[in-house]
């Protein structure tokens, strides 16, 4: 699997004799690949306009290019903010907060994304065939595919220090850029032009993953919900910043020295005592490729991220802790 940005062809079609070569090693000679592209068809012409594009059928005879849509910029941000805004209004009834729920249109990206991602690990699964995924930069939701393949395909990726390095390899240094995504929360009044939930709708997708297989990761809810909470406000250095660029010492723009003033998140989580507290008590060890369903029913709302204010998870904690103390007694 590769990742990358958007070919600079621009409006004359120009062509990057590299680039050609570079995919053009991935392959023997017969093979096939595929490019998934998480723009439309129509947004992928368009950015040809300002210098972007997609690689054309002639330059790379090879790869199949795929179009899969997801939202990354505003569309993704409303949505989150209205879902955030119907949960917490206790006051309507079912009906309408089922309404509510379908018109932000938040359960149909956690959807989207989870059916980008399972095309990608079928690409490589059954047809076994190398697969380059991108977008426009390549750092929103080509992550978001790339990353959630691996959870999908990998079973190291689903042990809690594999999915920490899944983390730091796919999102933090592939250069998500954390720090305008995720400058305000949803209850924020200020609608930033940059902000877009995309980390989040990536830790859904893993928590629907984890509902649909309970036995199959090795980390539970707790962990996905600590990690959103890090990266939109966080005693530790692991979320700050857009790239690795910035974080490095001796950078013009690095003014906070992260390596060098703050501690790593995953440091904290790794500690013995820390480490048991988002453990799945009924983890055992799949090998096997995990196939989500994304039907309409099997896509469900994370209650224990968006009621966690307005709903106790007393019972459920204790439920959970007595799971705990079942299976360390067996």
């Amino acid at each position: 699997m590769l990742r990358s940005s958007q070919p600079l062809t621009g409006p004359n079609r120009k062509r990057c004799r590299e680039d050609e070569m570079l995919l053009g090693t991935v392959l023997d000679e017969g093979e096939r690949g595929f490019i998934i592209d998480t723009r439309s068809a129509q947004a992928a012409k368009q950015a040809r306009m300002t210098g972007g594009g997609t690689e054309p059928k002639s330059s790379y005879p090879q790869w199949r290019r795929l179009h899969r849509p997801l939202e990354r910029g505003r569309p993704l941000q409303e949505s989150f903010i209205k879902l955030v805004e119907a949960c917490n209004d206790t006051s309507i009834n079912m009906d309408r907060w089922l309404s509510r729920l379908e018109s932000c249109r938040w359960l149909s990206h956690v959807k989207a994304a989870l059916s980008t991602a399972c095309l990608a690990a079928q690409c490589m699964d059954r047809e076994e065939a190398s697969v380059l995924v991108h977008g426009a930069e390549g750092t929103d939701t080509t992550l978001l595919v790339t990353a959630l393949a691996q959870v999908i395909l990998d079973p190291s990726c689903r042990t809690l220090v594999g999915f920490q390095g899944l983390l730091e390899r796919e999102w933090i240094e592939a250069g998500h850029p954390f720090h305008l995504r995720c400058a305000r929360s949803a209850y924020s009044h200020a609608r930033l032009k940059q902000e877009a939930p995309l980390f989040l709708l990536f830790l859904d997708c893993v928590w629907q993953l984890s509902r649909q297989f309970p036995f199959s990761l090795e980390f539970d809810e707790r962990l996905l919900l600590t990690l959103f909470d890090n990266a939109y406000a966080s005693a530790y250095g692991t979320f700050l910043c857009n790239n690795e660029k910035e974080r490095q010492v001796g950078t013009p723009r690095c003014l906070c020295k992260v390596k060098e003033s703050t501690h790593s998140l995953w440091a904290w989580l790794n500690q013995p005592e820390e480490e048991k507290k988002y453990l799945n008590p009924l983890y055992s060890h799949n090998a096997l490729v995990i196939w989500p369903s994304v039907e309409p029913q099997s896509i469900q709302l994370w209650q224990g991220l968006f009621f966690r204010w307005i709903r106790s998870s007393q019972y459920l904690d204790e439920a959970w802790a007595e799971i705990q103390q079942l299976v360390e007694g067996n």
